[in-house]
């Protein structure tokens, strides 16, 4: 991204330093018709680092499609979880589960 110059900056400041009453909105045309809005097009979710343990084939899939592999798996967990009907929420679906001091049983 390049600098802005001092110009552009002063034009920001001068911008950025008006009160809302200030500006003229007279030569733009009120939009009244909202039935084309995308809801949530540019909402980014704020993201958390966590740490996963994958699979090694699991983890190779992912890579094999390129750079970017962290924001295919949260397409695919978010895609996974609008199939089951989760909102976001983040006590959706959570269940209360007793952790086991033993060995894992596998069947």
């Amino acid at each position: 991204m390049r600098k802005l110059t001092k110009e552009q900056k002063r034009d920001i400041a001068a911008i950025a330093a008006k009160k809302d009453a200030d500006i003229d909105f007279s030569d733009i045309r009120e939009i009244v018709d909202w039935s084309g809005a995308e809801m949530g097009k540019f909402y980014r979710p704020p993201k958390k680092s966590v740490t996963m343990r994958l699979d090694r084939d699991i983890l190779d899939w992912l890579k094999a499609y390129g750079r970017g592999y962290q924001t295919k798996v949260n397409l695919l967990l978010r895609h996974a979880m609008s199939s089951a009907g989760g909102n976001g929420d983040s006590s959706a679906g959570r269940t209360k589960r007793k952790r086991s001091r033993g060995t894992h049983s596998t069947g």
